[in-house]
């Protein structure tokens, strides 16, 4: 089976299988035509709160049931707010045109089309974070892809502050992005990396602070940005990650062997 861990696949109406735009993972997508049922005359659509959930749940049976269980649940579901399937119906009901439900088989979340637009949730055109990141990181990286399209710049600041946050974990200092970098160039990050870094501002004489706007920025920035989180995320986390986990897949006797002959 190929490595898909890092292969990013755009949510489409035309594909079958991309990154989920709730869960980041590229895994297959199952499509719903979307049908409605007109309520009766005077009604209006179902909500609940979250105050009316929790007290459902407060006033529970004490010993309820398979079905009561179920509806505790759909409140809860409700009360969060977000789209999800319900029970399936035997009323008569009208297909929705142009209106469509994807639904992910990994985190079984619901995303909203229109057309073949994205409406909910809002759709991230940058690369899945690497899953080997720290979540601090992950979370300036998601919050970035969801605002580069509305505010590249203040996307870029997001990544740069990530950056910052990646060198720290990593043993650096976290004070100065131009010093970290080249200290991780020292333990075994591709050089090419720091040159990569220089273009997009992030290091050099005239470096953006992590966190700051610059004015300067556009998408193309943002989106590089993107690319240079994963690699050094690859290069120093992922990757050692992986060669530690094939040695310890050695059987004992051979790791002996080979901590003998690295001790002479």
């Amino acid at each position: 089976m190929p490595d898909v861990r890092n292969r990013y696949v755009s949510p489409s109406l035309k594909e079958t299988a991309f990154n989920c735009p709730h869960c980041g993972v590229l895994t297959q997508q199952y499509w719903h035509a979307t049908r409605v049922s007109q309520l009766s005359r005077g009604s209006t659509p179902a909500f609940v709160s979250v105050e009316e959930a929790d007290k459902a749940w407060a006033e529970k049976s004490p010993g309820a049931g398979q079905e009561e269980f179920r509806e505790l649940a759909r409140m809860r579901l409700m009360a969060l707010g977000r789209p999800f399937l319900g029970a399936q119906t035997s009323t008569t009901t009208r297909v929705v045109h142009n209106l469509a439900l994807s639904v992910c088989h990994n985190c079984d979340r619901v995303a909203i089309w229109r057309c073949d637009q994205l409406l909910w949730p809002a759709q991230i055109d940058a690369p899945a974070p690497n899953q080997d990141l720290p979540e601090a990181v992950k979370d300036a990286y998601n919050e970035a892809g969801a605002i580069v399209h509305m505010s590249p710049r203040g996307s870029a600041a997001l990544l740069r502050l990530g950056i910052q946050i990646l060198c720290e974990s990593l043993g650096e200092k976290g004070e100065s992005v131009n010093s970290d970098i080249k200290e991780l160039v020292k333990k075994g990050l591709d050089p090419r990396v720091q040159k990569a870094l220089d273009v997009v501002r992030v290091v050099g004489n005239h470096s953006v602070h992590p966190g700051q706007i610059d004015m300067k920025d556009k998408q193309e920035t943002a989106m590089k940005l993107f690319s240079l989180v994963n690699l050094i995320a690859d290069a120093m986390i992922s990757h050692p990650k992986r060669i530690d986990e094939m040695y310890a897949g050695l059987p004992e006797e051979d790791r002996k062997a080979i901590e003998r002959r690295d001790r002479k």
